[in-house]
């Protein structure tokens, strides 16, 4: 580059063009700088992501009814009578992340395979009073989902409450329970319990001649586990 100066303000004519060939550089001590470290943020996932759909496991669950009923042709004997079944399916879509945002999905119970201790009455059921070989499902619709927590401690209970539609046979009403559960992020169990008339379903109370009479209520306990 000196030289060029130079060339370039001597007295010499002025270079029409020229050529620059650039030597091959000596060697320059370099010091390393190393990166800036790079901090992963752990980014929360949405709640949509946060979502675990849950099962119920029909082995594990169980619906039970019971109603009382007076046997007349036994000196007005009043007695209980249990029925039960494990014949149960459903979904819920917890959200640990944001617990109010869990969801319910249709829940439905094979009423066919109820059993109590007399198979004379459970023939009868099925045939006559729920007419169960006909109509074997029950069905609940859930609406809404009230009083959910807004942060859950895995294993502890929670109580809130569902809101829907129970059709039994062909009779759709509204419905409202109470259920407590837990979830410790693998498996959630729960329980509720209602009662309701069984005439507001078009079932009952039930009447056989000269020898039984139920009462109108009927109280009705679920209790289930669901798991990924």
């Amino acid at each position: 580059l000196i030289m060029i100066l130079l060339t370039a303000c001597g007295t010499n004519p002025p270079l029409a063009t020229a050529t620059l060939v650039a030597p091959s550089p000596s060697p320059v001590a370099t010091t390393l700088v190393p990166p800036t470290e790079v901090v992963a943020t752990k980014v929360p996932a949405s709640t949509q992501d946060a979502v675990i759909v849950l099962k119920i496991v029909p082995e594990e669950s169980s619906l039970t009814y019971e109603v009382g009923e007076t046997f007349i042709n036994q000196n007005n004997r009043f007695a209980t009578a249990i029925g039960m079944t494990s014949e149960i399916n459903g979904e819920i879509f917890a959200n640990p992340v944001d617990p109010t945002q869990s969801k319910l999905g249709v829940i439905t119970v094979d009423i066919s395979t109820l059993t109590s201790d007399n198979t004379r009455r459970d023939n009868a059921i099925r045939r006559d009073w729920l007419e169960s070989n006909t109509y074997p499902l029950v069905t609940f619709v859930p609406r809404s989902i009230t009083n959910l927590p807004e942060s859950y401690t895995p294993g502890e209970p929670y109580t809130f409450q569902v809101q829907g539609e129970l059709t039994i046979k062909q009779t759709t009403l509204a419905a409202e329970f109470t259920v407590t559960a837990s979830f410790d992020g693998q498996e959630l169990r729960g329980t509720t319990e209602s009662e309701f008339n069984m005439s507001d379903y078009n079932i009952g109370p039930i009447s056989v001649a000269g020898i039984l009479n139920t009462e109108d209520l009927v109280k009705v306990k679920l209790d289930f586990v669901a798991r990924p």
